[in-house]
């Protein structure tokens, strides 16, 4: 059963106040199956905020280099929690993905289903060939160059911060 963003909202706003939320369900397991849809929705809304709640308009089309990138964000040090709310997928999806990709490789993401496609692949949109494990290659070190600029990032600021304290603790010590 779908339901309204504002009663989403409605349900979330009451339990995260600590309030009495009336279930919908009839039975005892209705009304626990409810709550836990209503735990969900407070935990997605604490995570995304609004947007955790929306409904999805359209069905993402996973593709084997949309379901690749998402696996090298895994495999480059990110958590399959945050990866998973960042692509607004369930994580357990996306760890059979990487339990996949580690079993057969790139072929394990693939699609299996239906008959392949009779119209050309436009995602090259180089003039160069590349095989599947030298594009496979690619997005890894690009993604792990991303996670390592963002590591150096913090590294600096956390430097600078220590640098600033120690500075001050020294100017304390010349004022006693």
């Amino acid at each position: 059963m779908k339901y309204s963003l504002e009663f989403k909202m409605e349900c979330v706003q009451k339990y995260i106040n600590g309030e009495y939320i009336s279930t919908p369900g009839k039975t005892r397991k209705q009304r626990d199956s409810f709550l836990n849809h209503v735990r969900c929705w407070a935990k997605n809304y604490n995570d995304l905020g609004i947007d955790g709640l929306k409904h999805s308009s359209t069905n993402i089309n996973w593709n084997q280099e949309k379901r690749f990138e998402l696996v090298a964000k895994v495999l480059a040090g990110n958590s399959i929690s945050s990866v998973a709310k960042q692509a607004h997928i369930n994580r357990g999806l996306l760890y059979q993905w990487v339990k996949k990709y580690r079993e057969k490789g790139i072929d394990g993401l693939q699609l299996s289903k239906g008959r392949k496609s009779k119209m050309p692949d436009k995602t090259d949109k180089n003039n160069t060939k590349l095989t599947k494990s030298e594009k496979e290659e690619l997005i890894l070190l690009r993604e792990k160059a991303k996670y390592l600029e963002m590591e150096n990032e913090y590294l600096k600021k956390l430097d600078a911060l220590v640098t600033k304290r120690e500075a001050e603790e020294a100017k304390a010590k010349k004022q006693k």
